[in-house]
């Protein structure tokens, strides 16, 4: 969508770190070839900056494959090895990549995770890089409320593997970039919602079916949309004096029932059937059984049900105040459309 508004000429001004006001920075995006990541990349193709776009065995979107000017950084996170002439010479490294949609998360989390990112760390400090952008959510802090919500702390309780893992990433990074020249960003995002986002996608897919369904007790989310997600993630790249954690999500934060509801009015889809917790990890279970035994991806597993149920809700005022002073889709009700 921000792409389409940018050719249509009705974005917004151009901030100063995309106006070319500022000195050109190579800018390396991990996971460049995943559903986040590439649009990042694609939102990023009239910026005046270089673009590495580092990738494994996953090949990138047409349209970033065929670009100009866009150099593509073959390398694996499991051998430090290879990542010497990847991070080479970057101004700025934004972390995306990592191993989803794959059953028991539990056995291999802690390896992609933590190891990997552990292996980019390292290579990044000892290349010099001026900042490291870690993809991040509030969950790492535990449940969070309207009236708790999350605010930047260290010290959280995360619930799931994944949770868990990315909170060890933080640390990770805030911990050993503390003697180092490196800038530490980590980026809490809300639930990334619109047209094209993969587990957005995935309930479109179900919902017109008639097979979509949610657990019956209300669970508070804090959403974000893919138009906002790109200009926090583009901020905490390239705007001067970021730093330490930030937390990113719209101004109204509502319930996944009821985000799911309204979506399947803009779909034109039955509303969500109300499940028992018990039957939709079954169905999760049912799921990685399958995966596991024809070697196919999981799209649901247990920990994705455990995380789900965890509520969270951010305090943004620091990114308000740092990164986006306003969003183009401030609640939900503004960015229904992005589903269409």
């Amino acid at each position: 969508e921000l792409i389409a508004q940018r050719r249509r000429g009705t974005s917004r001004p151009a901030d100063g770190w995309r106006s070319g006001r500022v000195q050109r920075k190579t800018i390396l995006i991990t996971g460049a070839a995943g559903n986040l990541g590439s649009r990042l990349a694609l939102s990023l193709l009239d910026a005046p900056h270089q673009l590495r776009l580092m990738v494994h065995r996953t090949p990138l979107p047409d349209r970033l494959a065929r670009a100009s000017g866009v150099e593509v950084a073959r390398a694996d996170l499991a051998r430090p090895e290879t990542l010497t002439a990847a991070v080479a010479g970057a101004d700025v490294i934004v972390h995306f990549a990592g191993r989803l949609f794959a059953p028991r998360p539990e056995r291999f989390l802690p390896e992609t995770n933590i190891r990997w990112f552990s292996n980019l760390t390292d290579a990044a400090l000892k290349a010099g890089v001026g900042r490291i952008v870690l993809i991040s959510f509030p969950h790492t802090e535990g449940p969070t409320t309207p009236d708790a919500p999350a605010r930047g702390r260290l010290d959280g309780t995360p619930v799931s593997v994944h949770a868990a893992t990315r909170r060890a990433q933080e640390a990770l990074l805030l911990e050993r970039s503390a003697a180092a020249p490196t800038t530490p960003v980590v980026l809490r995002l809300g639930t990334v919602y619109g047209r094209g986002i993969l587990m957005v996608e995935a309930a479109r897919w179900l919902a017109r079916r008639r097979l979509l369904a949610v657990w019956k007790e209300p669970t508070w989310y804090h959403f974000l949309s893919t138009p906002d997600f790109l200009r926090a993630t583009e901020a905490a790249a390239l705007k001067e004096g970021i730093q330490g954690v930030y937390q990113v999500a719209d101004e109204a934060p509502t319930t996944l029932q009821e985000f799911l509801d309204a979506a399947c009015r803009i779909w034109m889809a039955p509303r969500p059937w109300r499940a028992p917790v018990w039957a939709i990890y079954g169905a999760a279970s049912l799921c990685e059984l399958y995966a596991l035994a024809f070697g196919t991806l999981a799209p649901l597993t247990r920990d994705f049900i455990t995380i789900g149920r965890v509520p969270h809700v951010a305090d943004t005022s620091r990114a308000r105040r740092e990164l986006v002073p306003d969003l183009v889709h401030p609640t939900l009700e503004t960015g229904l459309s992005t589903l269409a």
